[in-house]
């Protein structure tokens, strides 16, 4: 049975298997490798819709979709999609499902174990919500990657030469920078630092406030398909900025027309503060490593994001090294996730390599603050940057008279203070009443290559021992917790593959439609109604003409530099004989 590498994403995902000496992209349905990690529900609220169906339905039933939920991952967000309310690690099931689903039909065997990349700056909660995922949709995940990790096998995987470089992932939401040192078949990971709050969507979202702002248009009296449709044209219009400007953004509320001009120095000028917040996990990752940009041969360019010419131009300058894109950004963190499944599978072209990873925060406990008892400070066990696996100890001692027992709680971050930083869990074990540093525990960390953290504390003079693995309550499920939620999950079906084809033409001619106004809207509205009494038909054969030249139609829909006459072409459905 086949192990795959997945590569859950903000924006899209996509899932590889390693075979024949390479990491090879497993297409979806539509024959594509990038699905859109979106869900939805369909109108009758019984059937799951992902990927690109979803996508598209995204403007035209906003409140039956979501996306860009991987932002919540580890958190106790709930979303609400119709009439249910999900977890992102039950949404993003939905997507691995998909996934599993695609890789099986390509590969004609089960898949039953798979490999999932995570930013490196997701802490353990977002680490053990992203396991959780993957069990809920019936995979056993025993390894988790970073994703510039990742990236950096895909890159290294052909290449002999050695090497010291920046990997600068920008997703749709997380930004994160790796220093590699690569030497013979070692990739080592020298220093991660991240922020995973920021990404493609930011600039989307900025964009879209820039063009309400220019046209004076309150947002909060938007409705939400509205917002959905500037969010939408804000996304096209970043993506097309990398080919051309000035872009003209154009939004149709209600009867009215709304525009705004957009370049590259007025996207650098309305997310000035989105740009400076690249600089800083690009140096503290050098700073870790003990490096300056001098030490760097060369940038890495990963994530979706990174394609916009601003962001790689502005690191460019800010590192002053050559930059590197020969791999598509928004498949090498999938190619480098089928890497490491080929490794974990022993496979004999690569079961040599070797890849090692590091802890991307500081974790550490409380320790009593003399000046002030009720804010007590941080004391680091784990350092930051330390290379995985790893376990380190530390003898703490009681602080008063006739103390019973002890408390450690075990925080992540990097602050003085234990208020400042995040808290992960505690452990209380007792000890012998004595003297105040009578009495002691050694309270041992250890961080796995997954970055799950295990806890181990003993009294020293009794030996008594509590261990502890340190999991949100919210994230972690006992396997008959998850079995009862597989069942929940699985009541909604996902969309059969051989309905997905026509399902997502339909939701894409939905999208169009309420991106435009008018006579195109019209015509929009005529020709998808044609084609919906054309499958109710159920004649194969006009039902394979049709489509055709109705995904033709829209094709030209999308691509408007063709004009008006676009719109206003007759298309005729049923009435020729099909040449086939």
């Amino acid at each position: 049975m086949a192990i795959v590498g997945i590569d859950l994403g903000t924006t899209n995902s996509l899932v590889c298997v390693f075979r024949n000496g390479k990491s090879e992209l497993i297409p979806n349905s539509f024959g594509e490798f990038l699905t859109p990690s979106c869900v939805g529900i369909d109108d009758d609220g019984e059937q799951v819709l992902v990927g690109k169906i979803a996508k598209d339905r995204l403007i035209s039933h906003p409140d039956l979709t979501v996306s860009s939920f991987k932002r919540f991952m580890g958190t106790d967000k709930k979303l609400v999609v119709g009439d249910k309310v999900f977890t992102a690690p039950e949404l993003s099931s939905f997507v691995i499902r998909q996934l599993k689903e695609d890789a099986e039909a390509y590969l004609g065997e089960p898949v039953e174990e798979a490999v999932i990349s995570v930013p490196a700056y997701f802490d353990d909660n977002g680490r053990n919500a992203t396991k959780m995922a993957g069990e809920l949709a019936g995979l056993r995940v025993e390894r988790i990657i970073n994703e510039p990790s990742a990236a950096a096998l895909a890159y290294r995987k052909d290449d002999e030469e050695d090497a010291t470089f920046l990997v600068c992932d920008l997703g749709g939401g997380t930004f994160d920078v790796s220093v590699v040192d690569a030497f013979d078949n070692i990739i080592e990971i020298a220093a991660v630092a991240g922020d995973n709050h920021l990404g493609g969507d930011d600039w989307n979202v900025a964009i879209a406030q820039y063009f309400c702002d220019e046209n004076g248009i309150k947002v909060d009296e938007l409705s939400s398909e509205t917002k959905a449709i500037i969010l939408k044209q804000a996304e096209m219009c970043k993506i097309a900025l990398n080919n051309s400007e000035p872009i003209i953004m154009s939004v149709s509320i209600g009867e009215d027309s709304y525009m705004a001009t957009l370049t590259s120095k007025k996207l650098v000028e309305i997310s000035a503060s989105l740009f400076k917040r690249i600089e800083e996990p690009i140096r503290r990752a050098l700073h870790d490593a003990s490096m300056t940009v001098k030490d760097i041969d060369y940038v890495v360019m990963v994530g979706g994001s990174s394609k916009m010419l601003t962001v790689s131009k502005y690191i460019e300058q800010l590192v002053g090294r050559e930059m590197k894109a020969n791999i598509d950004p928004d498949k090498v963190v999938g190619i480098g996730a089928g890497v490491v499944a080929g490794i974990k599978s022993r496979d004999e072209d690569i079961k040599d390599t070797i890849l090692t990873d590091v802890c991307p925060f500081t974790l550490g406990t409380n320790v009593i603050n003399y000046a002030k008892h009720d804010d007590p400070l941080f004391s680091p066990i784990i350092e930051r940057n330390s290379v995985l696996p790893t376990s380190h100890m530390e003898r703490y001692y009681t602080v008063n008279d006739k103390q019973d027992r002890m408390v450690f709680k075990i925080y992540q971050g990097e602050n003085m203070y234990c208020r400042d930083n995040t808290l992960l869990g505690d452990i209380e074990i007792k000890v012998p009443k004595n003297k105040a540093g009578e009495e002691c525990c050694d309270v041992r960390f250890t961080y796995d290559i997954n970055g799950i953290l295990e806890v181990d504390v003993q009294c020293v003079s009794t030996g008594e021992t509590k261990n502890k693995v340190i999991l949100n309550k919210n994230i972690k499920l006992t396997d008959e917790e998850i079995a009862m939620k597989q069942l929940e999950l699985q009541k909604l079906k996902i969309l059969p593959r051989d309905e997905e084809e026509n399902k997502a033409i339909i939701a894409r001619a939905e999208r169009l439609y309420e991106e435009s106004f008018g006579e195109f809207r019209d015509i929009i509205g005529m020709n998808t109604h044609h084609f919906l009494e054309i499958l109710s038909s159920q004649d194969s054969k006009k039902i394979r003409r049709s489509k055709k030249q109705f995904v033709e139609f829209l094709d030209m829909v999308e691509n408007q530099e063709a004009g008006f006459d676009v719109f206003m072409r007759d298309f005729d459905f049923d009435d020729e004989e099909d040449e086939d």
